[in-house]
């Protein structure tokens, strides 16, 4: 009868132990997959939530090995989701600077031509209002009749 009640106990502590892991499997892989499909802070904060209250649950339930796998894979998922951050924002600011860099060209290109264009512009005008003020016969007519009355 004792035996019977060892042997009763051992195989419900066995199957509680398989259906915990089971649950256990299931829940992360279920945080998971929502980390995954959600961005930003969002998705932090309920996965965040999720793992602590399971991590909660976990280790009222079961002392030592299991609380220590399930903070293992919270800090995993944080160090995870740090690097995700630090990546994006490293990427932005690449981004960024290659577009200002981009947009810094255009606009001196851009600012170079306008101001060529302005100054082609204006010396011709200075030119044809010299040949316009003093054609090129009027001065040789004057350097003609200076010469007779010298």
């Amino acid at each position: 009868m004792q035996t019977d009640r060892h042997t009763d106990g051992r195989t419900d502590g066995q199957t509680d132990g398989q259906t915990d892991r089971q649950t256990d499997r299931q829940t992360y892989r279920q945080t998971d997959r929502q980390t995954d499909s959600q961005t930003g802070r969002q998705a932090g904060r309920q996965a965040g939530r999720q793992a602590g209250r399971q991590a909660g649950r976990q280790a009222t339930r079961q002392a030592g090995r299991l609380a220590g796998r399930q903070a293992g894979r919270q800090a995993g998922r944080q160090a995870g989701r740090q690097t995700d951050r630090q990546t994006d924002r490293q990427t932005d600011r690449q981004t960024d600077r290659q577009t200002d860099r981009q947009t810094d060209k255009q606009t001196y290109r851009q600012t170079d031509r306008q101001t060529d264009r302005q100054t082609d512009r204006q010396t011709d005008r200075q030119t044809d209002l010299l040949f316009q003020v003093y054609p090129l016969y009027f001065v040789t007519i004057s350097l003609i009749f200076c010469k007779k009355l010298i």
